[in-house]
This record gives structure tokens, sequence and C-alpha cells, in this order.
């Protein structure tokens, strides 16, 4: 019944976000504010990951395509479609749930426990508005240009890496990399991207807003808001799959 009654509360806190803001300049400089916060500073920790995953996977699909039948310029595609399919959009968005999740439900929460929305709520403010809606559109903009970005630099990390090891040279790597591109998987990663954007903005949120007590409670809703959304995250993936791909 506790499940219920908090998705109930989840989408009547929704309905307050998506409210118009009482101050379109200041809604402005802060989606400005949280792309910078939450986007801009994840770039190098998203290329980092990105590169060495692409290299791993590429890899593997070299170990598991050890087969004189088998051409190399496989390797290529098969290390495209899966970054493109799933690596980029699904495992990043994992990976910047925790570390951006973790960021949106402790500092709302720090602000809840510190009676900071309560001041804004004194001063006739739309409090969840003013703290959500920003970072849910700064992710929902910034969110596929990371993915982008994770996609070129997997590709490259798997080109490097399966070049240095011998494993498939540069021109037949890059034949795979062109052979048979379908554009709507693009537009498929694109999709899954948006909607994991706006659940790693809103569910971490939730769960900081309504925290209740002290320094604990902040870090529960904390990990309660990351955890959450990473299953939601899962939970979509094969929903939209379903969808779109079967």
């Amino acid at each position: 019944m506790n499940i219920f009654s908090t998705i109930g509360k989840y989408f009547i806190f929704l309905k307050k976000v998506f409210s118009r803001p009482d101050n379109k300049s200041v809604f402005y400089k802060n989606v400005i504010l949280e792309i910078y916060n939450l986007g801009i500073t994840s770039i190098g920790f998203v290329a980092f990951v990105s590169l060495f995953v692409g290299a791993v996977v590429t890899l593997q699909i070299a170990y598991n395509l050890e087969n004189p039948l088998l051409p190399t310029y496989l390797i290529g595609l098969a290390t495209r479609d899966s970054i493109i399919l799933e690596f980029a959009p699904t495992m990043i968005s994992l990976i910047l749930a925790g570390k951006m999740g973790s960021n949106i439900a402790s500092t709302i929460g720090t602000m809840r426990v510190t009676e900071q929305i309560d001041a804004l709520e004194m001063m006739g403010i739309n409090s969840s508005s003013y703290l959500v809606l920003p970072k849910i559109v700064a992710l929902i903009f910034i969110n596929p240009v990371l993915i982008i970005f994770s996609m070129f630099l997997a590709i490259l990390g798997g080109w490097f890496f399966g070049d240095l090891s011998g494993l498939c040279s540069t021109a037949e790597f890059l034949d795979g990399v062109q052979y048979y591109f379908i554009p709507f998987n693009i537009y498929y990663a694109f999709i899954k991207t948006i909607v994991f954007a706006f659940i790693i903005a809103t569910l971490p949120a939730f769960y900081g807003y309504f925290t209740k007590g002290g320094a604990l409670e902040v870090g529960v809703s904390s990990t309660k808001g990351v955890v959450n959304s990473s299953i939601l995250i899962i939970i979509s993936n094969y929903l939209i799959t379903q969808l779109l791909l079967n």
C-alpha cells in the first residue's frame, strides 16, 4: 500500500513542479546554472568511462568473433550498434543517475532540513517548481549532448585499442562502423536519453524534497533517489525497447 501512496505523492509533486515559473529571468539563470553544475562538470567523467568501456566492448566482441569464417569488419559493426543502442544511452545514464541523482537529492534534502524550502514557501514562491523545474529542463537539454559525446568517444576508444591490440585494423573497423547504418537507432537512443534524464531529475528531487529529520535522513533520501531512479531507468529501458524495436 505504501508504494501506491508514494507513486501518488510523486505525481502530485510533478503537478506542482510543472507550474509556470514565478520569475522567468531567474528561471533561465537557474537552468544555465544547472546545465553547468550537473552537465558540464560530468564531461570528464563521461569521457573517461566511454573511452575505456568502448575499448572493452571491442575487445570482448573480437574475442567472441575469433572465427576465420567471420569477416573482421563485424567487430566495428557490433561495437557501433552495442554502443549506440545500449551502452551510451543506458549505461551512461545509470552512471549519471548516481552522480547527478545524489547531487540533486542531497542538495534539496539539505535545503529541506535546514528550513530553506520553508523560507521559500513563506515568501510565496512555489519551491518545488523553483528548485526542480530548472533541473529537468537542464538535464533534458544537456544529457543528449553527453550521450552523443559518449558515443563518439566509445567508438573512438574501440577503434584505438582494437588497432593497438592488432585484433582489428583501422580500415576494417571503419568499414564495420559505416556498414548498414540505421539512422533510427540514433533517434531510439535519444528517446531513451530524454526519458532517463527526466527520471534522473525528478525522482531524486522527490526524495530530497520530502526529507524529514537531519543529516542522516538526507543520506537516506540520496540513496533512495539513486537506487529507485536506477531501477526505473532499467524498467523504462525495457518498455521503450519493447515499444520501439520489437
